[in-house]
């Protein structure tokens, strides 16, 4: 293992990297408020189903295509194109923001920390496109950036359900062992095989806007 590519990777992916990850819940806020997610194990599931069948499963497609792709036209698929089809998968107007802003203060912060030329793009393009220019692995970058989203969404449930925080880490531990085979399974893909069966998870999205009383901006 590079030691130099998981201390970059792990501060990129740290929730003090300051993205502004910890105000978002990817509709999770809508779940628990409606009932659906109420307890570790529901939380478990709900989880389980967004990284193997939903987000998570994307974003690594995406990060693969973005570390992949050239900057400009020469016969592949470039970063913009890459960008475009994340923006369109978005599965809600929240979600899309979501990324964007993520995306947005990742590339910012990348760029001045690592003097190199990252442009806006959504969250997981903006990742997949950073490792690349750092010669980051693929594999490592994937895995660690679905623990920390992982990560993120766990805290949520923390705070809201409410979860205990050993309960909450028993979660993620869980879940954990996921990311790997969730990563290896993306990495012969290609954009056109980009899917979810996540629905519940994209309805809670697209209801959160609706919300009475909102703590999370997704």
């Amino acid at each position: 293992m590079r030691t130099d590519a998981a201390l970059i990777l792990s501060q990129w992916l740290s929730p003090s990297f300051p993205v502004g990850a910890f105000a978002y819940s990817h509709g999770l806020e809508t779940a628990i408020q409606e009932g659906a997610v109420g307890s570790a194990d529901t939380l478990e599931c709900w989880l389980e189903d967004v990284l193997c069948a939903g987000t998570g499963r994307n974003d690594a497609i995406l990060i693969a295509a973005a570390h992949g792709a050239d900057p400009a036209p020469h016969g592949t698929v470039t970063v913009r194109q890459v960008d475009a089809v994340a923006r369109a998968f978005a599965a809600s107007s929240e979600r899309v923001s979501e990324s964007l802003k993520m995306g947005r203060a990742f590339a910012a912060t990348v760029a001045a920390s690592h003097a190199v030329d990252l442009p806006e793009l959504t969250y997981p393009v903006a990742v997949g496109r950073a490792a690349r220019l750092l010669g980051l692995p693929l594999e490592m970058t994937q895995v660690l950036y679905l623990q920390s989203f992982l990560s993120n969404l766990v805290s949520v449930a923390v705070r809201l359900v409410p979860l205990g925080q050993t309960e909450g880490q028993r979660t993620l531990a869980r879940l954990g062992r996921l990311c790997a085979p969730v990563a290896a399974a993306s990495r012969d893909r290609t954009l056109d095989d980009l899917a979810g069966t996540a629905f519940l998870s994209d309805i809670a999205a697209m209801r959160h806007e609706s919300l009475r009383t909102r703590l999370f901006l997704s």
